[in-house]
């Protein structure tokens, strides 16, 4: 007995020794692994990289900026069935253990040691605490050192923060497949929902993805994809979450994913949505841009925007169709199966409705196409075949641009496709203007460029944008970032600053062949009207800017002086810096369409400086602005207390006044006449108030139109990017004002006909249409209201003092000499009033 006393004694003593050492053991391996656990304090102050979203002025999604595709969730927006689905995949005991789940560690050992030697896949027990711990603090080494760690910053972090604020920071910061980070950006990266819009099957799907993103691929995987959803629908019934019958229509549901791309989300709408994402790179830069989490509201009209883009692209491929038919984009074997060899050609895809696809045999009357199958999720060429019809109609338009045919219409199909030409079609459509059912029409991608930019001219805001045929095709933005020649459209700011220093639209200038000695040897220049060797002798301001008469600008510039007209062009922001040569006061220099754009702006206006934005605000990620377009003041509109009858809130208007309002409407009305009787009569068909400037450089190589409306402006060129001849009949009148007329149609079609306004002092003066001089009493078709500022109104008569006409004829008879200005001899000022 004394034996056994002393040997249980003995074991007693030896497993307490065991005891303390084991604890003493514990102890130094929790002390060793402590000393460097990072700090998870920093958890407090998390700030995840979030993407930065730009909306358009009506809230539809433009664009997304990130380097992992994140949106920051708080836990109270997080729907209850997304958070149990969540649980029920990875930590059943979540809101119950302490950071560490030790039934769920034995429930896993269990597990292990059933499928030992089954090659499955060991089941996880770490908790969503030690997935925060590890995906936050630590590395994915697998190690027991490493899970050690976790374990011990798993417990500390319990103790810091709530069971809430750990699930949020877990559900923001998993990666979840296909570039989401969050379940968030998961919702809308596979579904296209937000997360409150996920059925039970759409959340179970995400919750299961956590474990092995890429080994449930919703279309390389679809299987095991479903299969392991279905395990979570489960674990969500056994667990009381969901109701049995719900659960069994979920697992019945099929897997469809809606995936949702990177670039812009609004058709048409790539040029704004690049040209936005520079403006925030050069204000915040790269880590702001991607992972700062702004809101962006640009200023974009997605409506106006599609018009734009609409009748941009139809005047490109107009003009281009009229160029003749170069040939197919490429040539492809069509042996076997030709789709795949199709899907691998590169091809376009913002020209919707336009498809690429290749001919498969031809005839006289018509085509066979197979256009060009999709890919599906996963990148598999789609196996759907889709054909198509290409008739005689649809290929009128080709003729042969080069050889022996040039300029031919076509008499059958076959002479311009054969077998194996990749080729672009869209529908074609019938004389009642719909689709005619599997017919198409021929395409061929413009060579000719150009660009359009819509404003708002009390703002600046740019409503639409189109910065070419394709941005696909081309990233380069042809509204801001390609300097062109103006042309004629620069001469309205050679007229403002003659209206400001004296002149009145009646003032009468003399057209006729003007030499001048540039000096230097530079040679004599002589500056032709674009009717060569046709001169009206004497002419009116606001005849020769109807007419777009050089010889009358340069005289004007000649007199007024180029550093005059340089001030002007740099104040309106058409150029930084205007070279002192006549030239340049025909439009020589190159500027920009949303330049010209902003400085017709000003016109329209009344004269406010204007400066153009593509943003209206932006925000940080809590919500704050820190960057406002709108810089006006209003006043009362922060009223304590709320309405308490006080007077109205103001809005102060403190933006620098470039022009004198009075001189903006002489120009805006002049250029009315323009479009009345002028280079620009096509637009008229608006039916609209609409002043506007065609512009036509040497040899062509531009084609411009700047034109508005009492609230939209509007400017469009057309050439090439490499500069050739558009064609000797080419002119801005031609080419770019029916683009802005087709658009101004549909832009304007809602709103009333709104007359420009007509600001103080102004005097309204019937005076000869010609001639510039007050109409007398009884006299008919031939006047116009001309608009005068004070004291500048027309006599009754007057005359150019020896200066002969373009013909060589003195002054028509009747006119008395009454102002003759110094130094201007082919220059009559009505009035003598300077």
């Amino acid at each position: 007995m004394r034996l056994l006393v002393r040997f249980l004694g003995f074991l007693f003593a030896a497993g307490t020794v065991v005891f303390l050492v084991g604890v003493a053991g514990v102890a130094g391996a929790i002390w060793h692994f402590s000393k460097d656990l990072p700090d998870y304090s920093q958890l407090q102050d998390y700030e995840p990289p979030v993407m930065t979203r730009v909306h358009a002025s009506d809230g539809a999604l433009l664009g997304e900026y990130s380097k992992e595709r994140r949106l920051y969730l708080p836990i109270q927006a997080v729907p209850k069935l997304v958070i149990n689905a969540f649980l029920a995949a990875e930590d059943k005991n979540f809101y119950e253990h302490g950071g560490i789940d030790f039934q769920g560690m034995a429930r896993a050992a269990v597990v292990y040691a059933q499928n030992y030697g089954s090659n499955k896949r060991p089941q996880g027990a770490s908790t969503i605490t030690q997935q925060v711990a590890k995906n936050f603090l630590l590395t994915n080494e697998v190690s027991f050192a490493r899970k050690i760690k976790e374990a011990l910053l798993a417990m500390r972090i319990e103790r810091a923060y709530s069971k809430d604020r750990i699930l949020e920071l877990y559900l923001n910061e998993i990666y979840l497949g296909l570039g989401a980070y969050g379940i968030a950006a998961a919702s809308l990266v596979y579904f296209d929902k937000s997360v409150n819009e996920l059925s039970i099957a759409e959340a179970a799907y995400l919750a299961a993805m956590p474990k092995a993103p890429g080994a449930l691929h919703p279309v390389r995987n679809r299987d095991r994809a479903i299969e392991r959803r279905n395990y979570v629908i489960d674990r969500l019934v056994e667990n009381g979450w969901t109701k049995q019958a719900d659960a069994d229509k979920a697992r019945k549901d099929p897997l469809v994913v809606t995936s949702r791309g990177n670039g812009a989300h609004i058709f048409a709408g790539e040029y704004f949505a690049e040209e936005v994402r520079r403006d925030i790179f050069e204000r915040y830069g790269e880590k702001k841009l991607y992972e700062g989490g702004l809101s962006v509201r640009a200023t974009l009209d997605p409506k106006m925007q599609v018009m734009a883009r609409k009748t941009m692209a139809a005047g490109l491929v107009n003009y281009d169709e009229g160029q003749g038919w170069r040939g197919a984009v490429s040539k492809l074997d069509i042996s076997g199966d030709w789709g795949v060899k199709l899907a691998d050609v590169k091809s376009l895809g913002d020209i919707a409705p336009w498809r690429m696809g290749v001919v498969l045999e031809t005839s006289d009357q018509s085509a066979r196409i197979g256009f060009q199958p999709g890919r599906e999720l996963g990148g598999a060429i789609s196996k759907q075949r889709v054909t198509g019809i290409i008739t005689l109609d649809g290929v009128k338009w080709a003729r042969a641009a080069t050889g022996s045919t040039k300029g031919r219409t076509p008499t059958s199909v076959a002479q311009v496709l054969a077998p194996g030409d990749v080729i672009y079609a869209d529908p074609l459509f019938g004389k009642d203007g719909n689709p005619v059912e599997g017919q198409y029409r021929l395409r061929q991608l413009p060579e000719v460029s150009g660009a359009m930019v819509a404003m708002d001219p009390w703002t600046g805001r740019v409503l639409a944008m189109v910065g070419g045929f394709s941005f696909d095709q081309s990233q380069f933005n042809r509204a801001t970032q390609a300097y062109r020649q103006p042309g004629s459209s620069f001469k309205p700011l050679v007229y403002s600053a003659a209206m400001d220093n004296g002149y009145t639209p009646s003032t009468v200038v003399i057209d006729a062949p003007i030499e001048i000695d540039q000096g230097q040897g530079a040679g004599v220049w002589r500056p032709e009207n674009y009717s060569s060797g046709k001169y009206q002798g004497a002419v009116t301001l606001r005849n020769a800017l109807r007419q777009s008469l050089n010889t009358v600008t340069v005289r004007l510039a000649q007199d007024i002086g180029m550093p005059l007209i340089g001030e002007y062009a740099r104040r309106f922001g058409v150029y930084d810096e205007l070279p002192n040569f006549l030239s340049y006061s025909l439009g020589a220099g190159e500027t920009t369409v949303m330049r010209m754009v902003t400085a017709y702006s000003m016109f329209a206006n009344g004269g406010r400086r204007v400066k153009p934005t593509l943003i209206d605000r932006i925000q940080d990620r809590y919500g704050h602005t820190i960057f406002k377009h709108d810089a006006r003041e209003c006043r009362g509109c922060d009223a304590p207390g709320g309405w308490k009858n006080q007077p109205e809130p103001q809005l102060v208007d403190r933006r620098e006044q470039v022009l004198d309002p009075m001189t903006a409407y002489q120009i805006t009305s002049m250029m009315e006449y323009v479009v009345q009787a002028g280079t620009a009569t096509v637009v008229k068909e608006v039916g609209k108030p609409i002043a506007g400037k065609t512009g036509t450089t040497n040899d062509a190589k531009d084609a411009w139109f700047i034109g508005f409306s009492p609230d939209l402006v509007v400017g469009i060129y057309l050439g090439y990017d490499k500069p050739r001849t558009l064609g000797g009949k080419a002119t801005g009148g031609a080419l770019a004002a029916p683009i802005a007329r087709d658009f101004l149609k549909l832009a304007l079609a809602d709103k009333a006909a709104i007359p420009f306004k007509v600001p103080a002092g102004i005097k309204l003066v019937r005076v000869d249409a010609k001639s510039g001089m007050r109409a007398g009493p009884g006299e008919g078709g031939r006047t116009i209201l001309e608009a005068f500022k004070p004291g500048t109104a027309p006599p009754d008569n007057y005359s150019v003092i020896g200066v002969a006409d373009a013909d060589g004829r003195t002054p028509q008879q009747g006119f008395q000499p009454l102002y003759q200005p110094e130094n201007s001899g082919n220059i009559m000022r009505p009035g003598g009033l300077y």
